[in-house]
């Protein structure tokens, strides 16, 4: 992106309260130089993306941390209260309020309007929903609602604390796209509903994804904050322990990992469901699941468990794979039946009969945890647009503050604007009390004065609003009983008018009164935790039970792999396809992984069960690994996951880890090794002894310290030896330090040769790291190191 000085700042665009238009407005031209004040394309395109992105970022995808609304659902709100649909109203239909918001607010399309409406009115996606639907709003099983000619709406109870101070200016209202109304900018929010309900939204370049809260503790926890200011994390943690979602579940992640989510603003949580065992007859039991996790549905736990027990072929594949035959023979070899009882009395029922009664219960769980949605993790972004119009990644203080600070504006807008109610009104009653002493003789000037406002005026001292009131009162309001009526509610009025203007005076009263608002709203409003947070339940791993056992992997140069029984093969006695030829073979064991990378230091991880045993020629590699980017079979190796492993690149640089910083779930893969155009992965080296040799094409040889080399998960490393223009790094090894070093390679006349340096031999080719080496005697063009 262009960075000429006259490019708009990201956030400089105006606050887009209005409606975004269909097409971002053309940037004001400017003269180029041939006097025509055109502007460049290239100009022109950033200008015009920027203010694109910033309408999507502000006036479409992120809430705002006052009143935790995107502008669509804060129109919505605003528009039903406007139509008097509060918590007691009738029902109205639903096309009507549509309608309605984008008539006035909204010119938008209306599915994209009814779509908010119906979010914020299902019970399974908010924690405190805010429209009280009436008829099909859809179903937390994907089921869409039905159109808005059919259901209905009003306001809930709880909006009334988005919705109860708006006309009191607590806020600041602009026009609306047409300037023929105007709309708020925010909603004047008793309670932080960003945590309340959360948020979930994609902008452009940025996303949220805010998760509900219980009512009751984020309330405990701001006047936590609002009685102690210099609070930290730590401190808010005890009273607001983490999320709590509408359709309740098991909140399992570790007490770091949930501070970790909200002291950096992002993060990533594991839910469980919750199930009880229900007991049978004659010994029998089935596992009852009524609480799922958040964004998880009855049909997708039925649809996984359906995968499970009759796995189809992969896309491109003709058959099924080993792995999801031996998933199928775990999952039937303990499920019976599953079946949906779920009702309008029980939301949620998910009956799961094991196929034995004598397997064991925590098993049973442990392979369904472990392959469905029963468990599952939702991820924690705090992005919204903070009280400075900007959106930012915000941590729970943050926000939590922020409210605290907008409450406080709020609380003394509402105060100042209730206190020229209340001075008017003493005022205009003050009027009338003067012309209550003085009857006679306000009737007697309003009858001989043929301009009376200011003949009234004149006699009593009155001003124009006071003498405009008396004028209007029927002589009813002058009697003797409301004389003491008048005298009563002054006195009322200048009571009033001392506290109001205590609060505005007093930074501790407007405190105690903010903090009597929200333990009111609290108790009135909240409601027990539904998501239990059980910090001690291990996030489940059930594996498929496989027997220890030594076995050799066999690779062919073209991929094609198998597994053969026992260790100590014969070479001469395998086999192999015409045309193909041996490329490794590998002792390792059964419960080993088998580690593949490919040509673009991509690593991919294959069970060593899983492989093809007997005599035959095994499978494609292909079918267990999915390359990415045209990558083809590099080097392949198996070990303990825990067994530490030196890899290198022909362009000589190299790092060591852990044969588990390789491993991958995903059958894709995962970025391993950076490559530069042209390199080649070395074979991996185990990490046997302390000294490092590496040798290179030009036949040289560098030894140096395995201190010296970097411990890294992955990259492109550090620099192994130093090589000349053209020259590339062949073979490293990390041999024990009393056992002799072999180089293999082709000597004059492309003969092979094996050159073997003993212990005490080594001590003179040592060096530093980067070092160039020293050349090998006999000339040797090394091609492998080992035995």
């Amino acid at each position: 992106m262009s960075t000429d000085t006259d490019t708009p700042d990201l956030f400089d665009f105006p606050d887009a309260a209005a409606a975004v238009p269909p097409a971002p407005p053309a940037p004001p031209a400017e003269n180029n130089g041939n006097g025509d004040g055109s502007l460049p394309l290239d100009r022109y395109a950033e200008r015009a993306y920027l203010a694109y992105a910033m309408s999507v970022v502000k006036s479409r995808a992120l809430p705002q941390v006052e009143d935790g609304m995107k502008p669509v659902q804060r129109r919505i709100l605003f528009a039903m209260n406007e139509m008097r649909l509060a918590a007691g109203a009738k029902h109205v239909k639903s096309a009507r309020v549509v309608g309605d918001v984008i008539g006035k607010y909204h010119p938008h399309g209306d599915s994209s309007v009814y779509d908010a409406m119906v979010r914020v009115a299902q019970d399974f996606s908010l924690r405190y929903p805010l429209v009280d639907g009436q008829g099909n709003f859809g179903s937390r099983d994907g089921d869409s609602a039905a159109a808005m000619r059919y259901t209905e709406c009003r306001l809930t109870p709880i909006a009334e604390l988005l919705l109860a101070e708006i006309d009191r200016d607590t806020v600041d209202f602009a026009p609306n796209y047409d300037g023929a109304f105007q709309e708020p900018k925010l909603l004047p929010a008793r309670l932080p509903f960003v945590l309340l309900n959360g948020a979930s939204g994609i902008a452009v370049g940025m996303a949220t994804e805010i998760p509900p809260h219980n009512l009751r503790e984020v309330a405990e926890a701001t006047c936590h904050l609002i009685r102690h200011p210099e609070a930290g994390l730590d401190d808010i943690l005890p009273l607001l322990p983490g999320p709590d979602f509408p359709g309740g579940g098991q909140l399992i992640s570790s007490p770091e990992a949930i501070r970790d989510a909200y002291a950096g603003g992002r993060g990533s949580l594991r839910l469980r469901a919750r199930w009880r065992i229900e007991e049978l007859a004659r010994g029998q039991w089935r596992v009852i699941v009524h609480e799922l996790p958040h964004g998880v549905s009855t049909a997708n736990v039925l649809a996984e468990i359906e995968a499970l027990t009759n796995p189809q072929p992969r896309a491109g594949k003709k058959d099924v794979s080993q792995e999801q035959k031996q998933l199928k023979q775990l999952v039937l070899g303990v499920l019976e039946t599953v079946r949906d009882e779920s009702s309008e009395a029980e939301p949620v029922r998910i009956v799961l009969e094991p196929r034995s009664s004598r397997i064991d219960r925590d098993e049973f769980m442990a392979v369904l945890l472990a392959h469905t949605g029963l468990e599952s993790s939702t991820s924690v972004n705090l992005t919204m647009i903070g009280r400075d119009g900007r959106p930012q990644q915000k941590n729970l203080v943050q926000i939590l503050r922020e409210w605290i600070d907008f409450r406080y504006v709020t609380v003394e807008r509402r105060t100042r604007h209730r206190l020229s109610e209340v001075d008017r009104r003493i005022h205009i009653l003050e009027g009338r009390m003067i012309a209550f002493l003085h009857i006679e003789e306000v009737i007697r000037v309003i009858r001989e004065s043929d301009e009376p406002k200011p003949a009234l005026i004149s006699a009593f001292g009155l001003t124009d609003i006071q003498a405009e009131d008396i004028l209007e009162i029927r002589l009813r309001q002058l009697a003797r009983l409301e004389g003491f009526k008048i005298e009563k509610e002054l006195a009322e009025l200048k009571e009033e008018r001392e506290g109001l203007q205590q609060l505005l005076d007093s930074r501790g009263a407007m405190t105690r009164l903010i903090l009597r608002e929200i333990t009111e709203d609290a108790k009135k409003y909240g409601d027990a935790r539904r998501t239990l947070i059980e910090t001690v339940a291990p996030v489940a791993a059930a594996e498929i039970s496989v027997a220890d056992e030594p076995v050799t992997v066999i690779v062919s140069k073209n991929g094609w792999v198998r597994a053969r029984q026992g260790h100590g093969i014969d070479p001469a006695a395998i086999s192999y396809k015409a045309g193909d030829f041996a490329f490794a073979q590998i002792e390792t064991r059964t419960t080993w992984p088998l580690v593949v990378i490919d040509t673009n230091g991509r690593a991919y991880t294959v069970k060593v069960s899983d492989l093809p045993g007997g005599r035959g020629d095994g499978t494609p590699i292909t079918t267990l690994v999915d390359f990415q980017d045209g990558g083809k079979l590099a080097q392949v190796l198996s070990a303990r996951p825990d067994s530490t492993w030196m890899f290198a690149n022909s362009g000589g640089y190299g790092f060591i880890c852990t044969l588990a910083d390789a491993t991958s779930r995903q059958r894709a893969g995962k970025a391993f090794m950076t490559l530069e155009k042209g390199e080649k992965v070395l074979e991996p080296a185990a990490a046997n002894g302390q000294w490092i040799a590496a040798v290179s094409a030009n036949g040289r040889i560098l030894i140096f310290a395995r201190s010296e080399m970097k411990v890294q998960a992955g990259g492109r490393g550090v620099i192994v030896m130093k090589l000349e223009d053209r020259e590339a790094l062949t073979a490293v090894a990390l041999p024990a330090d009393d056992a002799p070093l072999r180089i293999h390679g082709t000597g004059r006349g492309g003969k092979p040769i094996t050159i073997e340096l003993k212990p005490t031999q080594r001590e003179t080719l040592r060096h530093r790291r980067t070092a160039k080496g020293m050349a090998l005697t006999p000339r040797i063009v090394p091609e492998r190191l080992g035995d």
